[in-house]
């Protein structure tokens, strides 16, 4: 299996050194080389990307600065010639950080730590997830992948799924505590959504499905930290 990833560094020499590790690993297909965050979020926007090498101290917009403010960052190496970055680039659960010159046996355990999250990954797209609810004196089996949002109506939930709508008498809280928080977000008291089919948002409302819904004013905050989108952007 091969991966994409972008090279993103304004060094031509920086961007031939990885490019070179790179190609010597045989796994790894380059969709683009990019000298500036712009350059990168228009490949981003794109096309799918497995994992970014990316540098931190480029002109205009700071490599980790850049990373705070994608929705969905594929994952990312950090690569920069100072090395008082360490600390902010793992707080930003980067799969590693480089220091250049890059030797290639160091090159190779970054690369590494990536092939283990991917094999993670792909155990856990195995297993089917699910959710067992009790409707009607019947126990229904609910895919967690197929949610696409959950609306709270008095006692009454409405699971809107790939497949059709549940209803089902439970609240809301409590259902929300068997979802995985990181593919979740909680946008009002009446509405959970499903991360990974957020089609678009504003400072109001979330597109999703073919829904539009409000983001309640109390949980505004939480929801464009969980979609790393600063909120004075909007």
């Amino acid at each position: 299996m091969k991966y994409n990833c972008i090279i993103v560094d304004d060094e031509p020499l920086a961007i031939e050194v990885i490019k070179t590790h790179v190609e010597n690993m045989g796994i790894f297909t380059i969709a683009g080389e990019c000298s500036n965050a712009i350059e990168a979020f228009q490949i981003l926007s794109s096309s799918k990307i497995d994992l970014m090498f990316l540098d931190i101290q480029m002109p205009g917009v700071k490599g980790t600065d850049f990373l705070k403010n994608l929705v969905n960052p594929p994952k990312v190496i950090l690569t920069t010639a100072y090395r008082d970055y360490a600390l902010e680039g793992y707080e930003l659960n980067v799969v590693d950080y480089l220091l250049k010159p890059i030797p290639y046996e160091r090159f190779i355990r970054a690369v590494d730590k990536f092939l283990n999250t991917e094999s993670r990954k792909s155990l856990d797209s195995l297993k089917e997830r699910f959710i067992y609810l009790n409707i009607n004196k019947k126990i229904h089996k609910i895919l967690i992948d197929e949610i696409v949002y959950v609306e709270s109506v008095k006692d009454y939930l409405s699971i809107h799924t790939l497949s059709g709508d549940i209803i089902a008498k439970h609240t809301i809280s409590a259902f929300e505590l068997m979802l995985p928080e990181d593919e979740f977000i909680r946008i009002h008291r009446s509405y959970i959504v499903s991360i990974g089919k957020i089609k678009g948002f504003n400072a109001q409302n979330i597109e999703v499905g073919k829904k539009e819904l409000p983001i309640g004013p109390n949980y505004q905050a939480l929801v464009f930290e969980k979609l790393k989108y600063p909120h004075s952007k909007i």
